[in-house]
């Protein structure tokens, strides 16, 4: 694992299987006892509160991969964004904020949910306000949120030591992830804009290293998406955007989260070119995308 960073009170938690699902980096502030995200590493938590302590979590959202080791925290104050709140409620209501129709696959996530990521129904006790700024004693901290990865995804920046946690506004060569029910591109485009304008001089986010200082751009991902839909515009039919079934069956971890890869993957194609359509760099003919 990676050894963690810290920036004045703020520290990141590098998370096990080297950042990558179905683990994600956490945020951690001395003093005031912040958590953000509970994905990282067991053993690393159990750390924490044996010494210097817990005192509240926070969320960014609601992905399964950022709650991992909730349950280690039960009894503590748990803070999010409201719009994100649902998914939290139940499997049910959690499986349908993903988009997910199949009866298979809803199946496959009914045993994986409880079992992997220890999911139970839960209630966040506050909420944040979005645009309100905290403090910490340790420092203060923005809490910004930027709808587009979720409904009520939340970024956060502190102040002080002038670090940004942008959770899964990845900087990776992954990118930006928009794929489920409630995901879009022109609100991810947006809130990155937004938080590329603050003075930061650390970024930190959920995946892989997580720690980038410098010149660095969150959107490097989207424009490479839009031109390769762009390209393949071309007789593309409509439907093809849309959910199709696997003959395969769902019968282990990797492959789940694989279709639940694929499944998001033909949602952003489908976003990109119902934007170029709106653009006027495509047309929609009989129910086929065509380049203009």
């Amino acid at each position: 694992m990676a050894e963690e960073r810290a920036f004045g009170p703020v520290r990141l938690i590098p998370a096990a299987n080297q950042g990558r699902y179905p683990h994600s980096n956490s945020v951690y502030v001395d003093g005031a006892g912040i958590l953000i995200d509970t994905g990282a590493d067991e053993a690393r938590y159990r750390a924490l509160l044996a010494g210097p302590g817990v005192k509240e979590v926070w969320l960014s959202h609601w992905h399964e991969d950022h709650l991992k080791y909730l349950d280690l925290f039960d009894g503590l104050p748990l803070r999010m964004m409201a719009d994100d709140a649902e998914p939290l409620t139940g499997i049910e209501a959690f499986l349908d904020c993903y988009g997910m129709p199949q009866e298979e696959y809803r199946e496959y996530w009914r045993r994986v949910l409880p079992a992997d990521f220890q999911f139970r129904p839960r209630r966040p006790t506050r909420y944040f306000a979005p645009g309100e700024t905290i403090d910490l004693g340790t420092c203060t901290v923005d809490v910004i949120h930027a709808p587009g990865h979720t409904p009520g995804f939340t970024a956060f920046f502190f102040h002080e030591p002038a670090v940004l946690f942008m959770g899964d506004y990845d900087l990776t060569r992954f990118g930006p992830w928009y794929g489920d029910r409630d995901g879009s591109i022109d609100e991810t485009i947006a809130s990155v804009r937004r938080l590329q304008r603050l003075p930061a001089k650390v970024w930190l986010t959920s995946h892989e290293s997580g720690c980038f200082e410098g010149d660095v751009s969150g959107l490097r991902r989207l424009p490479r998406r839009h031109r390769r839909a762009r390209g393949q515009a071309a007789g593309f039919p409509r439907r093809a955007t849309r959910w199709r079934r696997s003959s395969r069956s769902a019968s282990s971890a990797s492959r789940g989260a694989a279709r639940l890869l694929r499944m998001g993957r033909r949602r952003h194609h489908g976003q990109h070119l119902e934007r170029l359509v709106k653009n006027g760099a495509v047309v929609l003919k009989d129910e086929r995308y065509q380049r203009v």
